[in-house]
């Protein structure tokens, strides 16, 4: 059932009949993936539908058993109804549909519009994965209209616990924790060399969301995090993984210790050997192939050369190794 945006939030739909109904005779959507309505967005609506009224009918159903319509579109204009106690609205009455269809009807009148929080998705998208019997990211992507991207995001979210989602889903846009933290989060929490700490996951969240409020330990931005794993890499590579289990420890528990100090010099120092060598590799085999007729009038490129040759040669020998 698709439908299209229009200027007062609202989206037009086929409905087998019309009518205006008393405000109170609607209910919200218990399937609706969007549960969070922030006040400043609402007071705007509301007074454009002071001026003009509700131009477009919300879109309802009538549940079977159920003396009440329930919203399939519309639940922020209805919303705004009830807070200037409008006596009736206009509705447009459809078939009643199944759970999935009610969930995947939603994602797809609502996907031309401002994105929901991304909380409130994710739990939709668990509920309508159980009613279709899959976690196929390719395929809720394709039956909610929703880039497969936001989907694998949603489904990060749901492996946090009921606690931690709450705090996504605070009414009070200042209380809340933006779904971002915990998706940046996510990566840190199923490192595999970071696991080796055996910090259980509650204590990770509880204090790296305390410095990231706080802003301790040099963490400003969530994407900060990004450093950590950064660090990790590295130290890898240069197999200090040991020690770098012992700094992420030390990190998570120290407020006066710098995100930057979990980078490990020598493991610095190797990663940054190793572009060096990459370079210096493809330097080589650049100048072991070179066609030396066609550059002989390029003087600025051979004095570039002779000077590389002095600082190697200088670098080789304070490094007390052979020249060849």
């Amino acid at each position: 059932m698709a439908g299209r945006s229009t200027a007062d939030g609202g989206t037009s739909a086929p409905a087998s009949r019309t009518d205006r109904v008393p405000t109170n005779s609607l209910r919200a959507n218990p399937h609706n993936p969007r549960v969070l309505f922030d006040r400043e967005p609402l007071r705007q609506l509301e007074e454009s539908i002071k001026r003009v009224g509700i131009l477009v009918p919300l879109t309802v159903y009538q549940a079977a058993g159920s003396q009440k319509y329930t919203i399939l579109d519309g639940q922020r204009r209805w919303m705004c109804a009830q807070n200037l106690n409008l006596p009736t609205v206009p509705i447009n009455v459809v078939a009643e549909p199944t759970t999935a269809q009610n969930i995947v009807t939603m994602f797809q009148i609502h996907k031309l519009r401002k994105d929901w929080e991304l909380m409130p998705t994710a739990l939709k998208i668990e509920v309508l994965m159980e009613e279709i019997g899959t976690q196929s990211d390719n395929q809720v992507a394709l039956i909610t209209g929703l880039d497969s991207a936001v989907v694998v995001r949603c489904k990060k979210l749901l492996s946090y616990n009921k606690e931690y989602q709450n705090m996504m889903l605070e009414a009070n846009p200042k209380d809340r924790i933006k779904a971002d933290f915990f998706i940046e989060l996510y990566p840190i929490l199923h490192d595999r060399v970071l696991r080796a700490a055996k910090l259980p996951d509650d204590v990770i969240i509880r204090r790296l969301l305390n410095k990231y409020q706080r802003k301790k330990s040099g963490l400003k931005s969530i994407t900060d995090f990004r450093k950590i794993k950064a660090y990790v890499s590295i130290a890898k590579a240069a197999g200090k993984e040991d020690t770098m289990v012992r700094r992420f420890t030390d990190f998570v528990h120290d407020d006066n210790m710098d995100i930057s100090e979990l980078e490990i010099d020598t493991a610095k120092i190797h990663k940054q050997a190793t572009t060096a060598t990459r370079d210096a590799k493809k330097l080589r085999i650049w100048l072991e192939e070179l066609e030396i007729d066609s550059f002989v009038g390029e003087e600025e490129f051979w004095r570039e050369l002779e000077r590389l040759m002095v600082i190697i040669k200088k670098s080789i020998k304070n490094a007390d190794r052979r020249i060849v």
